[in-house]
């Protein structure tokens, strides 16, 4: 990545949530929201539109969602604009045929500016709850998990609410 890259990213970072339109705007990309009509598995895409980029998410998915996508996409513009040519279409997996080190690299970078670890090292993580760290950052409690490095599994089984029936033992 570029030093002006990091720069510009950082000064977009100055507080929890990390204004992502703002940070894309920045770069000289448009964000929109888009039905992407039949195809719910489509996550958002990179354009290539009027001699620049635009990014476009799908307007069905949760906010955090979105804004992951926003981020995905600005990492593969920043990390990968030389091969992405009239642009790339990431699915609900974040699989956009670039290959898997690229899609890694741009899930890194999306994390990376999603939540900052300079900001994050502001935080009581001893004590915070892990949702409400998501929920500050507007971030999925998996991906606030990925990035602390919390096992995903021991969050799912946290945050499940038990059933309160008893159980009944067959004979």
């Amino acid at each position: 990545m570029c030093r002006y890259a990091g720069t510009e990213i950082r000064r977009h970072q100055h507080s929890a949530p990390v204004r992502m339109v703002q940070l894309a705007n920045a770069f000289g990309l448009e964000v929109y929201s888009s039905a992407f009509r039949g195809t719910e598995d489509i996550s958002g895409m990179l354009r290539k539109e009027d001699g620049g980029y635009a990014i476009y998410v799908n307007k069905a998915h949760h906010r955090n969602r979105r804004r992951f996508t926003i981020a995905h996409a600005l990492a593969h513009y920043i990390l990968h604009k030389d091969v992405i040519g009239n642009g790339i279409v990431d699915d609900a997996l974040y699989h956009s045929g670039l290959g898997s080190k690229m899609e890694v690299e741009a899930n890194n970078l999306a994390a990376d500016i999603l939540m900052p670890w300079h900001l994050l090292a502001e935080e009581n993580l001893r004590e915070t709850p892990l949702q409400e760290l998501a929920n500050k950052y507007q971030v999925s409690i998996g991906a606030m998990a990925i990035r602390l490095q919390v096992p995903v599994v021991a969050v799912e089984y946290a945050a499940a609410e038990p059933e309160q029936e008893p159980y009944a033992t067959a004979n």
